[in-house]
């Protein structure tokens, strides 16, 4: 029982820290630009050593990117309705995952929005956690649909949705962040799923 406890506050700790350590990088960037966000700073920030936020975040740019919640996003998946279409199973998971997080913290959503459109450092490192993201949420389409988990047309359909949303987002940072984003990301959805709509005809 001792060593269940003291593991239990060691990762509690731990949680912690990574939080102090996000929160000073977000601040940082917020009020001077990422490139003031450096691991000297966000440590003097966060009371912690440089090292410690090396340790914790090995790539810099995932202190504002990263939030652990691609496990959340996988298990809603699993739990969506058998048979449901695949588009609206991610359709449901990721827009209310955005739109929880656009409640609980709009600053922070628009802070990686506005770093994501201005600085490719940020873009560049989220494009690859995009990616694992959708070989995540490709393992659970595979296993909800009956296919194989390197299923090509499943990895190629959970990279095309997640794309697209990173592309709404951009669109969305680009305008100043004045437009609804769950909204947005309803009418890039509809897109994947209906294709654009040719212009009136004169």
């Amino acid at each position: 029982m001792p060593t269940t406890t003291t593991n239990g506050l060691r990762e509690r700790k731990k949680e912690r820290t990574r939080a102090a350590i996000r929160r000073a990088g977000r601040r940082i960037a917020a009020a001077h630009g990422w490139e003031a966000a450096t691991i000297e700073r966000i440590a003097a920030e966060a009371e912690v050593s440089p090292s410690t936020v090396v340790r914790y975040f090995p790539v810099r740019e995932d202190i504002v990117l990263t939030d652990e919640d691609d496990a959340r996003l996988e298990a809603r998946l699993r739990a969506r309705p058998a048979g449901e279409e695949p588009l609206e199973s991610l359709r449901a998971v990721i827009v209310e995952a955005i739109g929880t997080a656009l409640e609980t913290d709009p600053e922070e959503v628009r802070l990686r929005a506005r770093l994501m459109a201005g600085t490719p450092a940020v873009r560049a490192r989220l494009t690859e956690t995009t990616a694992e993201t959708g070989r995540r949420l490709a393992r659970a389409l595979a296993d909800r649909t009956g296919r194989a988990a390197d299923d090509l047309e499943v990895r190629v359909f959970a990279a095309a949705v997640l794309g697209a949303l990173r592309e709404a987002t951009l669109y969305w940072a680009e305008r100043g962040l004045t437009e609804d984003l769950p909204a947005l990301l309803h009418r890039t959805l509809d897109t994947l799923k209906a294709g654009p709509a040719l212009p009136a005809r004169p």
